[in-house]
């Protein structure tokens, strides 16, 4: 919801999934590409780590930014994230302006 509210406010569309398998399906399904996608590592189904690895084998989707958002707070899970294929990482509870850093860093916001 805290994520919801931010990404709003910073005029990004909010399209949500429960799982990782759902956001696959629903990527697949959306005439356009979105901007940025915000992944948790603990998710149903297909965790966030296994999300980021299928989502990174699939070509079209390579060039969507992906920012792990999650409560696992140990090196090697980020060290996992970024090499395979998250662009940004995220530990929780972070502020609004955490959010804001990562995309500017990223080129979404100037």
């Amino acid at each position: 919801m805290i994520l919801r509210r931010a990404m709003g406010e910073f005029g990004f569309q909010v399209s949500e999934a429960g799982s990782g398998a759902e956001a696959l399906e629903k990527l697949d399904s959306e005439p356009e590409p979105p901007a940025l996608l915000l992944v948790d590592w603990n998710m149903p189904e297909m965790n966030g780590l296994e999300f980021v690895k299928q989502l990174r084998t699939e070509g079209q989707f390579n060039a969507i930014p992906v920012m792990m958002v999650t409560t696992e707070t140990e090196s090697d899970q980020m060290l996992a994230a970024l090499e395979a294929g998250a662009n940004e990482y995220v530990i929780k509870p972070f502020t609004k302006e955490t959010i804001e850093d990562k995309l500017r860093i990223l080129g979404l916001l100037e």
